[in-house]
């Protein structure tokens, strides 16, 4: 299975040279490995490579990997649409939760979690019905709730743009959501993927969520 080794090699050296000619430290800038349908052996071979982030979008699918990987020390971020009556599976196997978009789940996740839990608030930015996240200008608002939620510690915001076979095409949302970020003094943003991740880095990336470009199609 070289060529899980290969292709991480080759998406790290890709961010580190985004990064330096952005004029940032290249270990500004982290590598989620996002691993939907992809087996445990494969993740094992991108942990080995240097990975320890690893993104999951659905519950069921991810407890068994994690099981699978419990011998390895790893972060795992739960970045699909989340059900309030999953919150607190998910708290109780997840190191971080980036697709809080609405108070009603901020408030279950607050209600479960028993220390200081990382979240970061996900953003849609594109007019997309299909998309999750808070609409941009319902974000003051969701903000302001959060503040209740002593539990939840807001790390930062994660936004999925609307897709386009020209990654320039992305940099007015990466753009625009670097400016929430600063606007509410939130040090880390989760964007770009395996299309667009180069762009997203010179916008402000701290945090690259990557499938595709590491372990090919999906299966």
């Amino acid at each position: 299975m070289t060529e899980v080794r290969d292709s991480c090699r080759r998406v790290l050296d890709r961010i580190q040279r985004a990064a330096v000619n952005s004029h940032r430290a290249p270990d500004s800038v982290r590598l989620m490995a996002v691993t939907k349908t992809v087996d445990p052996d494969r993740i094992r071979e991108a942990v080995e490579s240097g990975i320890n982030d690893i993104g999951e979008n659905r519950l069921q699918e991810a407890l068994p990997k994690q099981d699978a990987l419990k011998d390895l020390s790893l972060r795992w971020h739960f970045i699909g649409r989340l059900q309030t009556n999953k919150a607190k599976k998910v708290v109780e196997t997840f190191h971080c939760i980036q697709s809080v978009d609405r108070l009603e789940l901020a408030l279950k996740l607050n209600q479960h979690a028993t220390g200081r839990l990382p979240v970061f608030v996900e953003v849609e930015l594109g007019n997309e019905e299909t998309k999750s996240g808070v609409p941009q200008d319902k974000l003051p608002e969701l903000m302001e709730q959060l503040k209740q939620c002593d539990h939840l510690e807001v790390r930062g915001l994660m936004a999925i743009p609307p897709f386009f076979d020209d990654p320039e095409k992305s940099r007015p949302f990466f753009a625009r959501l670097r400016a929430l970020g600063d606007q509410y003094a939130l040090r880390e943003l989760s964007m770009g993927m395996s299309h667009d991740f180069e762009v997203a880095i010179e916008e402000g990336a701290t945090m690259v969520r990557v499938g595709t470009a590491l372990f090919g199609a999906r299966r």
